[in-house]
């Protein structure tokens, strides 16, 4: 074979060399796009659209995860369930008479829950928080982004301020039922 027709089959491995390596990739960015779709559910919708693009976003909930694998996560204990569904009951009754209050404390309730069961909880602004509990609990993640939201409301007359704290204790009780469930719940809902 002459050297035009070698550099020919040379080029043509190259080019089905290069083909291959761009289908390998595109194969893996789809797993990994499958992968985070399925652990992050409506998470993944929100972070792609607050994210300049894909790719980052992707990136973003990657380490997220990875952030959460060094977490030392435990469930409660019955006793600790019976405890805090005690308090909670108490900063309900609360609400009545000093909505604020109930809904400020109803927030730490929850950090606290999160606190016992091993997220970083306690020195986290509530954004970073939010972010760490999307791996494990993307369904109601944006419960607890509008409840702090809606306790962070400032605007309007007094009874827009107690609607939005109204909002901001259902957001907040959504995200305590569901730190508050046995592990093995946990395991089967994500």
């Amino acid at each position: 074979m002459s050297t035009t027709g070698w550099i020919i089959v040379g080029a043509v491995i190259v080019i089905v060399a290069i083909i291959g390596l761009l289908l390998a990739a595109r194969a893996a960015a789809g797993r990994r796009r499958a992968h985070l779709q399925d652990r992050f559910g409506p998470e993944y919708d929100r972070a792609v659209e607050g994210a300049p693009n894909r790719h980052s976003a992707e990136e973003d909930l990657l380490e997220r995860e990875k952030a959460h694998d060094e977490l030392e996560l435990t469930p409660l204990s019955d006793a600790a369930r019976t405890r805090f569904t005690t308090e909670w009951e108490d900063v309900q009754r609360r609400f009545v008479d000093d909505p604020e209050t109930a809904a400020s404390q109803a927030e730490r309730l929850v950090r606290r829950v999160m606190t016992e069961r091993g997220y970083p909880a306690e020195d986290t602004d509530s954004t970073q928080l939010a972010n760490t509990i999307s791996v494990d609990h993307p369904d109601v993640v944006s419960r607890y982004r509008d409840g702090c939201e809606s306790l962070e409301t400032r605007s309007g007359s007094n009874d827009d301020r107690t609607e939005a704290l109204r909002r901001a204790m259902v957001d907040f009780r959504s995200v305590f039922e569901t730190l508050l469930q046995p592990q093995q719940e946990l395991s089967r809902t994500r």
